[in-house]
């Protein structure tokens, strides 16, 4: 009988004990969900408040889409509400047509920043460049706007003429864009070849962007009589802003033959994703040169990324964009969207390029283009050499089909010199296959 006595008195001693032990978080947790619940009841309080006495008679809907932007913009800078129309033009974007200017843009401490302008578009031809800020649409500021309001500004009719106020690092003052407004085509990528190596030009990542890859590269192997003819590839990701994910991927996949290209991690680490390479390389084991610049973004940085960890490519520029975070679309109710950042994204070695960017392993700056002369007054005067001599000797050693292929040879390397003063990051890129090519051995 003691005992029971004994451990009942002991039973209950520790019931007192353990029961606030689990009382704690359930306390905590009705306390959290009660603030909740406050805060929401003062944001009906403040929106009962606005519609009954504001100076102005308001509209319900766009005030609500307001206070769900700014719940979403607070978050992140690519985080945002899509009204029924914005992600109406957000599906048309990714098929690769659409109006507008031709710039893809963030927020930057409240500021419009241009990640790139899209090729051979209003705004590339006008001179827009990655890294300006744009302060004002047609004499309006865009201080304290939302990002999306900003882009609803830069809108309009195509042909329709808009001015808009840049800052730019390298220049004192503020000053003035003109740009006539267009129907945006978007070609994917654009492919050539100069010398012996292929080049392909990605401007962006949209449906058609891997479908565009293959089919240029093959064309290009083709007109070269073959991939023995070809000494490397130039993947071009400068001024490229991003876009879908799973042409990052295959894109990627395109040049490797195993091995991870890129994972992704939300709040809960048990829920990322992974991707693999499959067996099969476009490039057939040829070097590759990936071009990148501040302008280069996103996708842009997960292939750079996936290309540089499995030493497929040798990533040559400037410091990529910075944007390694994931956004998940995700449709509501009356056509409306939510782009809500979700995950970050990981290259195969683990690292998150998050506002750090993709560093190149060599490092090429591209010149501004110097304003010409009307007289150039530092021409390079021809230096004579031992055939320039009169009455120097024949070279012996060599035959006339020999000679060709030296002409030629010295043709095509002096046509790729003239390119340096047109594109110096590229054809520095050409320079190095063709160092590459020499040092291979022979397959």
């Amino acid at each position: 009988m003691k005992k029971f006595l004994i451990a009942a008195v002991v039973g209950g001693l520790l019931g007192i004990v353990i029961a606030p032990q689990l009382a704690g978080p359930l306390l905590a947790k009705e306390t959290d969900q009660a603030k909740t619940y406050q805060q929401l009841e003062l944001f009906g309080n403040i929106f009962d408040r606005i519609r009954a006495q504001y100076v102005e008679e308001v509209d319900d809907e766009k005030l609500i889409e307001a206070a769900i932007n700014g719940m979403l913009t607070s978050l992140d800078p690519h985080s945002s509400y899509l009204s029924p129309d914005d992600a109406s033009d957000m599906r048309i974007q990714t098929r690769g047509a659409f109006g507008g200017l031709g710039i893809e843009v963030t927020q930057e401490d409240g500021f419009v920043k241009v990640i790139a302008p899209i090729d051979d578009t209003p705004a590339a031809k006008a001179g827009v460049e990655p890294g300006d800020f744009i302060t004002h649409v047609d004499g309006e500021g865009l201080l304290g706007l939302t990002l999306d309001a900003a882009v609803q500004l830069m809108r309009g009719p195509v042909g329709s003429e808009i001015v808009i106020t840049v800052v730019r690092e390298d220049e004192p003052e503020p000053f003035d864009i003109t740009i006539i407004r267009d129907t945006i085509k978007l070609t994917a990528v654009r492919h050539k070849t100069i010398g012996q190596s292929i080049v392909m030009r990605v401007s962006t990542f949209n449906d058609q962007t891997y479908p565009n890859l293959e089919d240029g590269i093959t064309k290009q192997i083709e007109a070269a009589g073959g991939i023995e003819n070809i000494n490397g590839f130039v993947v071009d990701l400068r001024n490229n802003p991003g876009g879908l994910l799973n042409q990052a991927i295959m894109v990627s996949d395109a040049f490797l033959e195993k091995g991870e290209i890129v994972s992704t991690r939300g709040r809960d680490p048990e829920t990322g994703d992974r991707w693999n390479a499959r067996a099969g390389d476009l490039a057939q084991g040829k070097p590759i040169v990936v071009l990148i610049n501040g302008g280069s973004a996103s996708a842009s940085e997960i292939v750079a990324g996936a290309l540089q960890d499995h030493r497929r490519a040798i990533v040559v520029g400037t410091k990529s964009f910075g944007k390694g975070s994931v956004q998940t679309i995700m449709p509501l109710a009356g056509d409306g969207a939510m782009r809500l950042t979700t995950a970050r994204y990981y290259t195969p070695s683990g690292r998150s390029i998050q506002a750090l960017g993709v560093s190149p392993d060599i490092i090429v700056e591209q010149p501004r283009r110097a304003i010409k002369n009307e007289e150039p007054e530092d021409e390079v005067r021809k230096i004579r050499s031992e055939a320039d001599l009169r009455g120097s000797l024949d070279n012996d050693s060599i035959s006339e089909a020999e000679r060709a292929q030296i002409d030629e040879e010295r043709a095509l390397a002096e046509e790729t010199a003239k390119l340096r003063e047109e594109d110096f990051q590229l054809s520095y890129a050409i320079d190095l296959l063709k160092g590459l090519s020499a040092i291979q051995p022979a397959q």
